[in-house]
C-alpha cells in the first residue's frame, strides 16, 4: 500500500485551568478527532488521508487547531460541524475552507491578536 497523501493533525493537548495559555481538548480536540475519522472513512477516504492525533501545535489561542498536511494549511476555531465542509472541500476537492483559515499573520508570532486573549471556553 502507498503512503498516505494527506495527514491532519487535530491539537488534542491539554492544559491545567489555571494556564496562561488556553488548550484544545476542552474545546473539543477529541470530538474533532472522531468526526474526522469518521467523515474520512464515509467519503471513501481512509486509506488516502490519516486522522492524527497531536499534542500541542503551539497555537493554543486559535483552538481546537487543526492542520493539513502536506500544504501546510491550518484551519482554527474548528468545531465538530465544520467537519463535513473541510473533508468535502479540502480533503476531496483541493478547496482549502477559506473562513477557518489562519492567517500567516497569526502563525508563530507573538503579534497576533488572539495571542493575548484569555479563553472564552
Amino acid at each position: 500500500m502507498a503512503g498516505f497523501e494527506k495527514h491532519l493533525f487535530i491539537c488534542t493537548n491539554e492544559r491545567d485551568d489555571s494556564a496562561v495559555r488556553p488548550s484544545c481538548l476542552p474545546k473539543g480536540g477529541k470530538k474533532l478527532k472522531s468526526a474526522f475519522k469518521d467523515a474520512i472513512k464515509d467519503a471513501g477516504l481512509k486509506h488516502h488521508i490519516r486522522a492524527n492525533e497531536a499534542g500541542c501545535l503551539d497555537q493554543c489561542e486559535h483552538g481546537p487547531v487543526v492542520v493539513v498536511y502536506p500544504e501546510v494549511v491550518w484551519y482554527g476555531f474548528v468545531k465538530v460541524t465544520d467537519v463535513g465542509e473541510i473533508v468535502n472541500e479540502h480533503l476531496l476537492h483541493g478547496r482549502p475552507v477559506e473562513r477557518l483559515r489562519l492567517p500567516e499573520s497569526c502563525l508563530n508570532t507573538e503579534h497576533c491578536p488572539h495571542r493575548h486573549e484569555k479563553s472564552k471556553g
